[in-house]
């Protein structure tokens, strides 16, 4: 059983491998190349010096035979996944000005279309291969079939913090193949998004100039600019306030954490007196990060009824979910088992051959044909965001849109408010794996598949037409 003084280092640990990340991103050229985050050197490193890898080709009688971690340490490591992916998903749109619906969604009503058909269209192409491929081959567990979606949409975070509902569902090897398609996502990502973005300037389909990204630069940098008014208004609820601002933040968190854990209660009480009676449970199954993303935005709204948002410093709300990302990346990577990485290898090479070739066909396809301006820079955008996480997202738009000339980090940013709530990490993401194991690969298959075609057909009714006339002019037809 693990102490509070285990915590402490365990924790201190992962601050030295984020040190040791950094340093190894500053040496190795091909790692800033790839622009791979510190925090997923840092958990490779960390993977390297357990026992999996040095434990395994060390002498056993060595004291190296464990790795240079005891188990202590590794056992807070293992837990903290599915504890510090709250704090990111509850800070997601805490401190973010929500404006009007209907503002949003003619912002970005195009770049939603597209997200969510390559979102719901993961799950197609997971579900036909395991059912095609997988079942009857590797004879893998259904659920897997989940697995692109949660790793490619979700990331790291998504995919580790659905850990405990892998396990319930006699499924525990799915955490490990999920974290370890998350990894192969973000590197991806990143690759094929720059020969993409290369390929695209070399067809005129980009007008800029590509600008060397040393790093992504904060979402925010490009939207939210602070009022005068706001920053009066905060320096005057502050006045006579004795605690640290970032304390106070990370109280609003807590808030968002708390609301989401009792709706989450609401609901799974609600199921064992209605549907639930019957033997159907869906949301016990259910983890809390998409119920803390719920519970920050009822606490951003709630705050700004009261007129209390200054007090919700948006930077502030970044460093805290950067660094419970941060843990959560290192801690995921450091106790992923190898060992089920290669006893479903087969499967494994599948779902990351079969997630990588939807989203590039989805972004060659489906991006000119429902995206009508700057389908390209759109595209690439939500295209980083599928296969990794939204920073990856930014760091391709800035690649092909460093000047935001298109306004697609406005529209990326608006449609996540249509996006994550549901999938990428949402509320479908989290019921998938329990969906699919009460109802079967085949009704689950009839909904995602029923959902993308509703996504496609509306797109290219509502923006197909502006779309084809935009691409027309492009090659000078017009």
């Amino acid at each position: 059983m693990s102490s509070l003084k285990d915590a402490l280092f365990a924790f201190i640990l992962v601050a030295l491998l984020i040190l040791v990340g950094r340093f190894i991103h500053q040496k190795v050229r091909w790692i800033q190349k790839l622009y791979i985050p510190e925090s997923i050197v840092a958990g490779v490193v960390a993977l390297v010096l357990g026992p999996q890898v040095l434990g395994a080709i060390a002498n056993p009688t060595s004291p190296l035979a464990n790795g240079v971690f005891p188990e202590s340490i590794r056992d807070v490591w293992s837990q903290s996944p599915g504890v510090f992916i709250n704090i990111v998903f509850a800070a997601l749109f805490l401190g973010e000005s929500i404006p009007h619906p209907r503002d949003i969604w003619n912002k970005a009503a195009p770049q939603v279309v597209f997200g969510q058909s390559l979102a719901w269209g993961q799950y197609v192409v997971g579900i036909l291969l395991t059912l095609l491929i997988l079942i009857p081959v590797f004879g893998i567990d259904p659920t897997a079939a989940a697995l692109i979606e949660i790793a490619f949409e979700g990331g790291h975070g998504t995919a580790a913090g659905m850990a405990g509902t892998f396990q319930e569902l006699g499924f525990p090897d799915g955490a490990d193949l999920a974290v370890g398609l998350a990894t192969v996502g973000i590197v991806s990502g990143i690759v094929t998004g720059t020969v993409l973005a290369n390929w695209g300037r070399r067809q005129g389909y980009v007008q800029g100039v590509q600008q060397n990204v040393a790093e992504p630069e904060w979402f925010e940098d490009y939207t939210h600019s602070e009022t005068p008014q706001i920053r009066r208004a905060r320096s005057r609820l502050m006045r006579n306030m004795l605690i640290d601002p970032l304390s106070l933040n990370f109280g609003f968190v807590g808030l968002a954490i708390a609301i989401g854990w009792l709706l989450l209660q609401g609901l799974v009480w609600i199921e064992s007196v209605t549907w639930g009676v019957g033997g159907f449970e869906m949301m016990t199954y259910v983890p809390l990060f998409p119920m803390a993303l719920v519970g920050g935005i009822i606490v951003q709204l709630l705050m700004e009824r009261l007129g209390l948002h200054p007090l919700i410093i948006r930077p502030l709300m970044n460093n805290i979910a950067g660094v419970a990302l941060d843990i959560v990346v290192v801690t995921a990577l450091a106790t992923i088992s190898l060992t089920v990485l290669g006893e479903n290898f087969g499967s494994f090479l599948l779902l990351s051959i079969a997630g990588i070739t939807w989203n590039i066909f989805g972004f060659l396809y489906l991006a000119p044909r429902v995206i009508p301006s700057y389908w390209f820079e759109r595209g690439l955008g939500d295209l980083g965001q599928s296969m990794g996480v939204t920073a990856t997202g930014i760091l391709l738009l800035r690649m092909v849109d460093p000047d935001n000339r298109s306004g697609a980090f406005e529209s990326f940013a608006y449609k996540q408010l249509f996006f994550e709530p549901i999938v990428g990490g949402g509320l479908f993401t989290a019921a998938a794996p329990s969906l699919i194991a009460r109802f079967g690969l085949d009704s689950i298959l009839f909904l995602t598949s029923g959902i993308l075609v509703a996504w496609l057909i509306f797109g290219f009714l509502a923006f197909g037409k502006q779309a084809r006339r935009a691409r027309k002019a492009e090659k000078g037809i017009e």
